[in-house]
């Protein structure tokens, strides 16, 4: 007999049976504290590869390898009971040809036990989509501003405005076409937002576009106010962990240099006391 827990962790047809009803609360997680802390509250945890800027100090997402995508997923694997995980799929790993992105999924799924990976691109990528799919590989898009290709764009700008958005409404269209479970829209203007969420019949995740997306993604140390390089206009802070930190440190710090740290009650006696 097999056992069975009390709870059963969501899976991308779960997260695709969502769309139009209650939002899709999203979250970047990177280890397994913060994975921990959110399990309960949101329905998609996703190992970005912004982990490469948030954590390991790179100046864009294109220094991530599959190395580091597998060391934070297994982290973030261990904090989670509840929330579906998906794995971003980095630079390099999927443009050459469908087969190559097989094997790099694979290997991310296998390895970290992730639920799905998430790819970025449109019309382009939709024959990757399909092929993965079609291989059991479920596939989360991501279209508008792609940060892979960010010198390709020059740098960090709005897409879809204007003529452009009919392009991105073409690309919605093709990841619904080709199999993926969500697609994901980064700053993109509100108004094609909501026109694309209502002509797909899979979950738009917004990020910098707009309330009436499916549902929303924001990295979490962004949310939380740990990351201070910069600050998005779509990111809102729901916390300001980062100035807290820096404070309890110098404090700590104060107080070693002052011998007040430790005091007696952190430090050991020579005899137990009956």
């Amino acid at each position: 007999m097999s056992a069975t827990g009390t709870t059963r962790q969501k899976m991308p047809s779960d997260i695709a049976a969502m769309k139009g009803g209650a939002p899709v609360v999203c979250l970047t997680a990177y280890t397994t504290p913060m994975a921990r802390m959110m399990d309960a509250h949101v329905d998609l945890v996703l190992v970005g590869d912004s982990v490469g800027m948030v954590l390991h100090g790179l100046p864009s997402t294109l220094g991530v390898t599959m190395e580091m995508m597998i060391l934070h997923g297994r982290a973030v694997a261990r904090g989670l009971q509840n929330a579906c995980l998906v794995i971003d799929m980095p630079f390099g790993s999927y443009e050459e040809s469908p087969a190559q992105a097989f094997r790099n999924a694979a290997r991310l799924m296998s390895e970290t036990g992730a639920g799905a990976v998430k790819l970025e691109g449109g019309q382009h990528m939709a024959e990757t989509i399909a092929f993965l799919v079609q291989r059991g590989i479920p596939v989360m898009a991501h279209i508008g501003l792609t940060p892979q290709s960010v010198n390709v764009f020059g740098g960090y700008k709005v897409q879809g405005r204007g003529e452009d958005g009919a392009r991105l409404m073409k690309d919605a269209m093709a990841v619904e076409k080709a199999g993926a479970f969500a697609v994901v829209l980064e700053k993109v203007p509100a108004s094609l937002a909501d026109r694309i969420t209502a002509e797909v019949s899979i979950p738009t995740v917004g990020i910098g576009a707009s309330a009436g997306c499916d549902g929303q993604v924001l990295v979490v140390d962004d949310m939380l106010g740990l990351f201070t390089a910069f600050k998005p206009k779509f990111v809102k802070r729901y916390g300001t962990l980062g100035e807290q930190g820096e404070a309890a440190i110098a404090a700590y710090a104060a107080e070693v240099r002052a011998r007040a740290f430790p005091a007696p009650e952190h430090i050991f006696a020579d005899e137990v006391k009956k």
